[in-house]
């Protein structure tokens, strides 16, 4: 059987104690602060999203202007591993000051709204959407996109350029045609 024994002053064990405090401090904080914030918010977008109006007020804070109930509400899983999808995925959030990194494996919802202004799209109903990645009341990621095959996506700031266009075989034969 072994004894330890340490001689201690009072002022030792009052150094001892204040240190203990500052990093049980240090650690509460860090947890406290969590994952569920996105990156630094410099531009003063407010990330809330935990009811409906909130959401939409999020998109709106971009220009735009979408239907208020949404089309889709589902329920995904961020992949442990990203694949090169997940990973060009990541480059547009991280574009908009936002990381799915941090949400590997975790269950967030994804909600769908239709966009009523994009340009050059604005008669076409439910072609654009907004998606919106949100975990524990706030945005995480998302985008603005077009179900069209030929498609867009991008962050949710609106575009300089309008609309892509895509040109059928013959407009395409006629264009060249005239121009060569």
């Amino acid at each position: 059987m072994f004894v330890v024994s340490f001689k201690s002053s009072k002022k030792k064990l009052a150094v001892l104690a204040a240190a203990g405090v500052v990093l049980i401090g240090a650690l509460i904080w860090a947890g406290a602060s969590g994952i569920a914030e996105p990156a630094a918010n410099v531009s003063g977008i407010n990330y809330s999203a935990s009811t409906n109006e909130e959401r939409v007020n999020f998109i709106s804070q971009f220009g735009w202007e979408i239907d208020t109930g949404p089309i889709e509400v589902e329920e995904v899983i961020i992949p442990t591993e990203f694949t090169d999808v997940y990973e060009n995925y990541n480059k547009i959030q991280k574009e908009q000051n936002l990381d799915l990194e941090k949400y590997k494996g975790m269950r967030v919802k994804r909600w769908t709204y239709a966009v009523k202004n994009y340009p050059g799209y604005e008669n076409k109903n439910d072609v654009v959407r907004a998606d919106l990645l949100v975990y524990e009341g706030r945005v995480i990621g998302g985008d603005i996109c077009s179900v069209e095959l030929d498609g867009f996506m991008h962050g949710f700031e609106k575009q300089t350029q309008s609309a892509p266009t895509t040109q059928t075989a013959s407009q395409a034969a006629e264009t060249q045609q005239t121009t060569g």
